[in-house]
């Protein structure tokens, strides 16, 4: 039976052939091509002796239903960048986030934070897009793809200047990832077929990962709490989203996060 994560994907394909038919992919490499330096996202995320936050904007969520429906993400990204953020992420996808690509310039007009393009990444069409937008990341998540497209799609992140941030949830795709030569690893908390947390997975994967790569823990971190549990294992950022955007406040719980990442 297909899982959530696989009719996530084929629905991509469904729209990466619509939207290339409105905007061809020469327009979408000319843009990336003009487009300002990308800012230096993996410098920005791994600071010695911190828990980095990047802080997410997204509407809505697959696993949550509505989150923050109708934020302006100018204004969010504004008040994450006061709260000491050092990175954003920007979901882009419509149908499960309520996102769009143009969320990206949005986010950049607004702070001059390193922005991840945060999207079902399956083709070079998303990277190109993703650099005319504005992205500094990319991500790209190794149960949607097979060694040579995740070989492929790290290598034109890395030609068009920006950073790959590579994701994993399943501990067998671990290798798989290492051997693109990634050196900035998401661990995915959330299992995308099945949409369940288990903060503890990303603590457990840790010791199988090399010193020499940095590790993001995605998804299931609320509390201050869950940050020194974090810091304890030398995780090197954390991405958050859903219960920054539930607060009352999303600035002041992403300062809260960030104060737990600096130890204090």
């Amino acid at each position: 039976m297909p899982s959530i994560l696989d009719a996530i994907v084929a629905r991509k394909w469904g729209e990466l052939a619509a939207i290339r038919d409105r905007v061809p992919l020469a327009t979408v490499e000319r843009a990336a091509a003009t487009a300002p330096p990308a800012l230096d996202f993996f410098t920005a995320v791994t600071k010695p002796g911190r828990v980095q936050l990047i802080a997410e904007f997204k509407r809505s969520s697959p696993s949550a239903g509505s989150i923050r429906p109708g934020a302006d993400v100018a204004m969010i990204a504004g008040e994450y960048a006061a709260a000491g953020a050092a990175a954003l992420s920007i979901l882009t996808d419509g149908p499960g986030f309520g996102g769009d690509v143009t969320d990206l310039e949005a986010a950049r007009s607004a702070v001059t934070l390193p922005l991840l393009r945060k999207e079902f990444v399956i083709d070079d069409y998303q990277v190109f897009e993703a650099r005319a937008h504005g992205a500094d990341a990319v991500l790209l998540i190794a149960e949607c793809l097979d060694d040579c497209r995740l070989r492929g799609l790290y290598r034109q992140i890395l030609d068009l200047g920006m950073t790959p941030l590579v994701e994993l949830h399943d501990a067998a795709n671990l290798q798989r990832v290492l051997d693109t030569g990634a050196t900035l690893i998401g661990i995915n908390n959330r299992d995308l077929r099945t949409m369940t947390t288990d903060l503890d997975h990303v603590l457990r994967l840790r010791e199988q990962v090399p010193d020499e790569c940095s590790l993001v823990a995605e998804s299931g971190i609320r509390t201050p709490a869950d940050v020194e549990r974090l810091a304890a294992a030398g995780i090197a950022a954390m991405l958050v989203g859903e219960s920054l955007l539930k607060a009352p406040s999303p600035g002041a719980a992403a300062a809260a996060l960030v104060a737990a990442g600096r130890g204090g």
